[in-house]
């Protein structure tokens, strides 16, 4: 039984003084990292795309995507503080093998893809800033996250994580240096300007996709495991049903703040690219890096830097978040240990997983495949995979075998199915534009 004077400070005389509550940085932890992590330089390249293909037109997607994305998140969170265990250590107790293993199989290589296609990014935009070569900037890229994170403290890591998502108001910034109508901007994200055009589709169905990402729901379950493991108060709910109340309280806000933050992010970066990149007639952007070289003549150098210093901290924020929630999945599914927290002889498999599977990105920058095209086929298949995972999901939190006293209430439900819904949508739409 936990002291209750824990968190209290004594002053020299020994008496206690009221206990605080926590500060915001301490609550938010792996929803704000999780939703950073989501604009990430594919995601970069999918907002650019948006906005300089469409304008303003696709701002409504960001809007109307959040609640959806904090529900799915929370449901995510709720499953690894309840349980004590992640996604896949879930499904694999509660479901057929070859299910589980088709899941973790597809999110693995969905994941790979994305990390190269990050790396090469990153790459690109480091060259765009000093010279020198892509390859050795993607090596050096990949090689400094694996020793991260196997190397240093847990704690200590996530605390750099922390402070990597504010790399993200390089996209503010940039919005605020260009000339924005800002009337039009509230106006196109209230009231959709829905056409049903193959490749409006398209991208309204890239734009979710990029939002809404199975990658996302293993790492905010696993990251609430590893929190709960690291605090000495803490134990997974359905042993200390006491610590509820207080706890989903901190993941509802941890939760929706870090969608927010990410949302609004993504909004930023339409919103400038339409400004700037549309206005001026420049529509075909397909990568970030492209789309920080065509705001060097539209926007001007400070822009220009501002958005590729942007591309290489976000990538380094999204780097771990890929690999760790790649190696999460096939460790648990598979009964190895796993975790940052744990030492790495502790976790061998688990930290060789992340190795491998971030050698595998920068390999494909070294090879002749063509990165737009792989990037085209990693959304295929999280497409495919998170309707599926979402529906187990639902299920899965929405049973008292699985989460005990701690099912979902009504509220999340509904909004829960309404994100697999629309995610389901999203993925017939895919299939429909397909060729197109």
């Amino acid at each position: 039984m936990s002291d209750p004077t824990d968190g209290a400070a004594r002053n020299p005389d020994g008496a206690l003084r009221a206990l605080q509550r926590p500060k915001l940085l301490q609550v938010l932890g792996p929803g704000l990292i999780t939703g950073a992590s989501d604009d990430d330089p594919s995601g970069i390249a999918t907002y650019s795309q948006a906005g300089a293909q469409f304008g303003f037109r696709l701002s409504w997607v960001l809007l109307f995507s959040w609640p959806l994305m904090c529900a799915i998140q929370e449901i995510s969170a709720r499953i690894g503080r309840v349980t004590g265990r992640g996604i896949a250590g879930n499904l694999k107790r509660h479901y057929p093998a070859p299910v589980v293993y088709s899941i973790v199989f597809l999110l693995v290589v969905a994941n790979v893809i994305n990390l190269g296609a990050d790396l090469g990014a990153m790459g690109a935009a480091l060259k765009l800033l000093i010279g020198g070569s892509q390859l050795f900037y993607v090596a050096a890229f990949g090689l400094v996250t694996v020793l991260m994170e196997v190397y240093l403290r847990y704690s200590r890591y996530v605390s750099i994580l922390k402070w990597l998502t504010l790399s993200l108001f390089a996209y503010v910034g940039v919005a605020l240096v260009v000339q924005m109508p800002w009337g039009l901007v509230a106006k196109s994200m209230v009231i959709p300007q829905i056409s049903f055009d193959a490749s409006y589709m398209t991208v309204v169905v890239a734009l979710l996709g990029t939002t809404i990402s199975p990658y996302l729901f293993f790492w905010q379950a696993e990251e609430e495991v590893e929190e709960a493991k690291e605090r000495t108060d803490a134990k997974p709910l359905e042993r200390a049903p006491e610590q509820a109340k207080s706890e989903f309280g901190r993941i509802r806000l941890d939760t929706y703040v870090g969608m927010a933050f990410s949302n609004a992010v993504a909004m930023f970066i339409v919103v400038t690219t339409a400004a700037t990149l549309h206005a001026h007639g420049v529509t075909d952007i397909q990568t970030s890096a492209q789309a920080a070289e065509a705001l060097r003549p539209i926007a001007g150098p400070f822009a220009f830097a501002v958005f590729a210093i942007g591309i290489i901290g976000t990538g380094l924020l999204a780097l771990p978040v890929l690999a760790g929630s790649s190696a999460y999945a096939l460790g648990e599914s598979l009964g190895w240990h796993v975790g940052l927290a744990r030492k790495p002889h502790r976790a061998k498999a688990f930290y060789g997983t992340i190795a491998v599977a971030t050698l595998i990105g920068v390999i494909l920058n070294y090879s002749p495949i063509d990165p737009i095209k792989a990037l085209f086929w990693s959304a295929v298949i999280n497409g495919v995979v998170a309707v599926p995972v979402m529906v187990l999901m639902m299920h899965l939190s929405s049973h008292r075998a699985a989460m005990g006293d701690f099912k979902l209430g009504p509220g999340l439900k509904i909004v829960g199915w309404l994100s697999t819904a629309a995610m389901g949508a999203a993925a017939i739409g895919l299939f429909a534009t397909w060729g197109h």
